[in-house]
């Protein structure tokens, strides 16, 4: 067999977010004809409930916090040398880039960005920007999400326009389409009461927004008393968003779903799609949800999230991130939106997997070329 390079994908854990997903997505198809994949789980190591193809070689670290695992990774990438090392969160990528010095000189490093520097929670600091920009000079390229990401990375590190590139996130749109119309899901996955139904999906912290959607919730069921909520996944501030349903009187029209692994199976009985994040890139939740047509309602998140959704047939984006410009946005998309209206969004097509991870191999292609060089 011809030699295959070696590929070594680097993420904390494949449970949870967009970023895991991405990576999950990876892992599972880019070519193995073309490339020898690796994939290194620094955490968590059971939280993925898939199987991965029986060519990838998974490696566990199992540390409890990434920057306890900067030796293993250390000895991993020595011991494989890969052709590539691809790393999925801002905290690895310091890891990753940090170790320049000391892997392999000719082993390239790519990283992925999955949020804006400029943006809270953890907003680069003024003492941290030299070392973000040393540490980041370091990559063969920086993966954005978005161009408004892509930019806010250059003017923040000073990093010059070829150092980054602008990727879409990989989606498994007709996955998410079989899932959201499939009856026997719908059963399992029934809503109360005639509705309407509201579906937010998310990791359970601040910059998730949960809060802002509950106490906007409350009002919008002054408006519609039958309205109903679901919210899936796990996080910190689960109690907190719990006792926060209850002392709003919510508690019989909120329903916490915890981790599911396939939002879609809720998709068919959904009126819409709400994301109330305070800060977010380009949430895969989002994308999943526009994959089956129903309306969206988010809040400005990020420059990029905005900028794909604006000014499009079947989207609301609130002019502010408040408990205010939510429920206005919420109230306006409610009171046009017809029973079980869905509709076409042309613009998802960019992030269908195909198109998507041969996107990142033609990127992972050039930085081999240099590689062989």
């Amino acid at each position: 067999m011809t030699h295959r390079p070696r590929i070594l994908l680097l993420i904390p854990h494949l449970g949870g977010g967009g970023a895991e997903k991405v990576f999950a997505n990876l892992a599972r198809n880019l070519s193995q004809k073309k490339y020898e994949l690796h994939l290194c789980l620094v955490t968590d190591s059971n939280s993925n409930k898939e199987p991965l193809p029986g060519g990838v070689t998974v490696h566990h670290i199992g540390v409890s916090r990434v920057r306890f695992g900067l030796y293993a990774a250390f000895r991993l990438i020595r011991k494989l040398k890969p052709a590539v090392v691809l790393s999925g969160m801002i905290h690895l990528n310091l890891l990753v880039l940090a170790l320049r010095p000391l892997i392999p000189r000719r082993t390239r490093i790519l990283v992925r960005q999955n949020r804006n520097l400029t943006l809270a929670p953890g907003k680069l600091p003024t003492w941290a920007a030299p070392i973000y920009r040393a540490l980041y000079r370091g990559s063969d390229r920086v993966i954005c999400q978005s161009q408004s990401m892509a930019h806010d990375l250059c003017s923040t590190l000073r990093l010059p326009s070829d150092k980054v590139a602008v990727l879409p996130n990989p989606v498994d749109l007709d996955a998410v389409r079989v899932l959201a119309n499939d009856p026997k899901l719908h059963l399992q996955a029934q809503w109360p009461g005639p509705g309407p139904h509201l579906l937010a999906v998310g990791r359970l912290s601040h910059e998730k927004g949960f809060d802002l959607l509950l106490n906007s919730f409350a009002t919008v069921r002054k408006h519609f008393p039958t309205a109903s909520l679901a919210i899936a996944g796990v996080g910190s501030e689960i109690s907190a968003l719990k006792e926060l349903s209850n002392s709003s009187e919510l508690r019989d029209s909120v329903r916490f779903l915890g981790q599911v692994s396939s939002p879609a199976r809720y998709f068919q009985g959904a009126t819409l799609f709400v994301l109330p994040s305070r800060y977010d890139a380009m949430p895969n939740a989002l994308l999943e949800a526009a994959a089956a047509g129903l309306p969206l309602v988010a809040l400005p998140a990020s420059d990029g999230l905005v900028d794909l959704l604006r000014d499009k047939t079947g989207t609301w984006i609130g002019p502010s991130t408040s408990v205010e410009s939510l429920t206005s946005t919420l109230l306006e998309a409610l009171n046009v939106l017809k029973p079980g209206e869905r509709f076409e969004y042309p613009w998802i097509e960019q992030f269908q997997i195909r198109r998507a991870l041969a996107a990142y191999e033609k990127l992972i292609d050039e930085t081999i070329g240099a590689w062989q060089l």
